[in-house]
């Protein structure tokens, strides 16, 4: 399965990836609009994303959310009726809600952010399953 990773020790806080996924998808520069979010912590900085768990598949009520073969999630926005379901129940809190258009978002980790970072800071790594390690910056070996 392909995702995201995260190196906190090469992070410096640019955003650079935060305004990379929001123009990238939305076409504006609006952090709110990133599936990727930044975090300050006492002595540097932790990234939010989706891992790729698939918790969110299940609480859909209208099967608007699909795992492709390579371990990503996905939100087809036709089927999406904005009911937030999958925003509320994620456990790790990575799943946004667009309010202009009524549907849910998410990382697909398309890679725009890896390649934006300035400090490689992230990622896209193979791995067997979703990992919460990957966000904590825990990358695979």
């Amino acid at each position: 399965m392909k995702v995201l990773a995260f190196h906190p020790d090469r992070c410096d806080g640019t955003r650079t990836c935060e305004v990379t996924c929001a123009q990238t998808w939305f076409k504006v520069d609006d952090a709110e609009k990133s599936s990727i979010r930044i975090r300050a912590t006492d002595g540097g900085f932790t990234a939010e994303f989706c891992i790729q768990c698939g918790e969110c598949i299940e609480v859909c009520p209208t099967n608007a959310l699909t795992q492709d073969r390579n371990g990503v999630i996905h939100v087809n926005k036709r089927l999406c009726v904005g009911c937030m379901s999958c925003v509320g129940f994620c456990p790790y809190g990575v799943m946004y809600y667009d309010t202009e258009d009524a549907v849910t978002f998410k990382c697909v980790a398309c890679g725009q952010c890896v390649k934006a970072c300035p400090n490689d800071a992230l990622e896209i790594v193979e791995v067997d399953e979703a990992s919460t390690d990957l966000w904590r910056g825990g990358v695979p070996g």
